[in-house]
C-alpha cells in the first residue's frame, strides 16, 4: 500500500514539471515512507510513495512489464497475485510485490482484466505503445482516489486530494468499481454484482456458508512480509476477525516469519466500554493486548491535523476518525506497518441500530446496498486515511468481493431483526459463528449489542 500521484497527457514535459510532481508526491510522503518513486515517459509522469508490505526489499514502483512498454503506479493489495503469475508462465516478473501482476495482466487482456484482481487497489497504468492510459479504484472503494483535469488537457489522478488542488480546475472522488480510459475519455463500471441492482435475493441462509467465506476473507489477508496486529474494540466484528486471525495465524507464512502470537490494540477514553471489552476478549484469545487511552484534549488538539488527512469536514467521520488517528500512531511507533479492521460488517448485515425500523425485507435491503455503495465516503475514508496518516495500512475482510456476493445472495428476511424471537441486529452473522463445540467467542460478546465506534 501507498499514496500515487500520476499525471497523465499534460503539455509539458519540462524539468520544472518533473519538480512539481516530485513537491506535489511528497505531499504523500505519510502514506508511504519506505520509498519514493518517479518514472517520466514523455509528457506523463507516474509518481509514488511505498509502505512496503509484501517484498520489501525488491517491490519499488512504478513497476514494468519486461520490455518497460507499460509502467504502472499502484496503492494496493492483491491477494490473488500468485494464482495470477501462474496463469502467464511465458512472463517474467521483477520483483515478488504482489503489484507486479498488474502492467502483465494488461498486456494480455487489454483493458478488461480489472475484475481478475482480487483485492484492494487503486492505479494508474501508461501504455507507453500509444500513450494511451487507464485508471482503475477496487470495488468498494476501499483505497482512497482522486482524479482532476488540468487546463492544458492533462489527467491527474492521486490518492489524496492535496495532490491535486493546487493544480487542477477541476477535481472529484474517482468512483469505486470504475475505471477511467483515456481512449474513450469517460468512466466505465468494472464492478458489476448481482446486487448492485438492488433486486432483493432469496439464497436460503446457510449458517456454515457463510462462516466458511467470512474465514476465507480473513485468511486470505494474512499475506504479509511485515509485522502487523488486529484492532479489537471488544464488539462483534473486530472480535471476529480477531479469533478467526488467532486460530488461522499459526499456519501461515507471518508466523513463521513473525511467530504465531497475534497483537491486538484497542483504544478508548479511560473507563470506556471498548476498552473493558476489548481486554475480555484479547484474555479469550490470547492475544498480546495493547491499550491506548486519550483524553478529551487530546482528540481536541489532533482535529486539525484529522481533517487535513481524512480531507472532509463530515461530522460523524470526523469524531470516529480522531480515535483510530490517535491509535494508529501508537500502533507505528511499535513497529507494526498493518492491520486488519472490522469495517463494512454493519451495512451488509444491517447492523445499525435504525434497522429496527426496517418495515420489510425489501426496504431492509435497499437500505443495505445504499450504505454499501457510500461507504467509500465515510467508514472507507476513515479506516484508509486516519491509518496511512502515519504510514499504517487497514485491511477490511467484510469487504471482500467474494464474501459480499455471498452475504449480499441470502433472502434478507434472514436479516430483519424480531426481538420478540431473539433476533437481534446482525442476527445470521452471530448465528454462523455459535459454534459450541468450538466456540470463537464468549456467548456474551458473540450477541453484545451494537455500540457506535465513537460512542464505545
Amino acid at each position: 500500500m501507498c499514496g500515487i500521484l500520476a499525471v497523465l497527457g499534460c503539455s509539458d514535459d519540462s524539468q520544472a514539471k518533473r519538480v512539481r510532481v516530485l513537491e506535489l508526491s511528497r505531499r504523500l510522503k505519510h502514506r508511504g515512507p519506505d520509498w519514493s518513486g518517479l518514472h517520466q515517459h514523455g509528457d506523463c509522469f507516474l509518481a509514488h510513495q511505498r509502505l512496503a508490505i509484501v517484498d520489501p526489499a525488491s517491490g519499488d514502483q512504478p513497476l514494468f512489464n519486461e520490455d518497460q512498454s507499460i509502467i504502472v503506479t499502484v496503492n494496493g493489495e492483491i491477494y490473488n497475485h500468485e494464482e495470477l503469475r501462474k496463469q502467464m508462465p511465458n512472463h517474467k516478473f521483477r520483483t515478488g510485490s504482489d503489484c507486479d501482476v498488474i502492467a502483465h495482466l494488461y498486456e494480455e487482456h487489454g483493458e478488461n482484466f480489472v475484475d481478475m484482481l482480487d483485492g484492494i487497489f487503486s492505479f494508474g497504468l501508461l501504455d507507453t505503445r500509444d500513450n494511451s492510459f487507464i485508471v482503475a479504484r477496487d470495488a468498494i472503494g476501499v483505497t482512497s482516489l482522486y482524479i482532476g483535469w488540468g487546463l492544458d488537457g492533462s489527467v491527474w489522478i492521486a490518492s489524496e486530494l492535496k495532490g491535486l488542488n493546487d493544480d487542477c480546475e477541476h477535481f472529484e472522488t474517482f468512483p469505486p468499481g470504475h475505471l477511467y480510459s483515456s481512449k474513450e475519455r469517460e468512466f466505465r463500471r468494472w464492478y458489476n454484482p448481482p446486487w448492485f441492482s438492488e433486486s432483493i435475493p432469496s439464497a436460503p441462509y446457510d449458517p456454515l456458508a457463510l462462516r466458511q467465506a467470512f474465514e476465507k476473507a480473513v485468511v486470505k489477508r494474512l499475506m504479509t512480509d511485515v509485522p502487523f496486529g488486529v484492532l479489537l474494540s471488544g464488539g462483534l466484528d473486530s472480535s471476529l476477525v480477531a479469533s478467526i486471525t488467532a486460530r488461522h495465524l499459526a499456519d501461515t507464512k507471518a508466523a513463521k516469519q513473525w511467530g504465531a502470537k497475534l497483537h491486538s490494540f484497542c483504544v478508548g477514553l479511560e473507563g470506556s466500554p471498548d476498552l473493558k471489552a476489548g481486554k475480555e476478549v484479547a484474555d479469550y484469545l490470547g492475544t498480546v493486548h495493547h491499550e491506548f487511552q486519550y483524553t478529551v484534549q487530546d482528540g481536541i488538539d489532533a482535529l486539525e491535523d484529522v481533517i487535513y488527512h481524512i480531507e472532509t469536514y463530515d461530522v460523524t467521520t470526523i469524531r470516529a476518525s480522531t480515535p483510530m488517528f490517535l491509535m494508529s500512531r501508537k500502533i507505528k511507533s511499535l513497529g507494526v506497518k498493518w492491520v486488519i479492521s472490522g469495517e463494512g460488517s454493519d451495512e451488509i448485515f444491517g447492523g445499525y441500530l435504525y434497522f429496527h425500523k426496517a418495515p420489510n425485507k425489501e426496504e431492509l435491503h435497499k437500505e443495505t446496498c445504499r450504505k454499501i455503495k457510500a461507504l467509500h465516503k465515510y467508514d472507507c475514508l476513515r479506516a484508509n486515511k486516519s491509518t496511512f496518516a502515519w504510514g499504517l495500512e487497514a485491511r477490511v475482510p467484510f469487504l471482500d468481493k467474494e464474501f459480499i456476493n455471498v452475504a449480499m445472495n441470502i433472502d434478507p428476511e434472514n436479516k430483519m431483526i424480531k426481538l420478540d424471537e431473539g433476533r437481534i441486529e446482525k442476527w445470521i452473522l452471530r448465528k454462523a459463528f455459535d459454534d459450541e463445540e468450538n466456540p470463537y467467542l464468549p456467548k456474551h460478546i458473540l450477541y453484545r449489542q451494537k455500540e457506535q465506534f465513537s460512542d464505545g
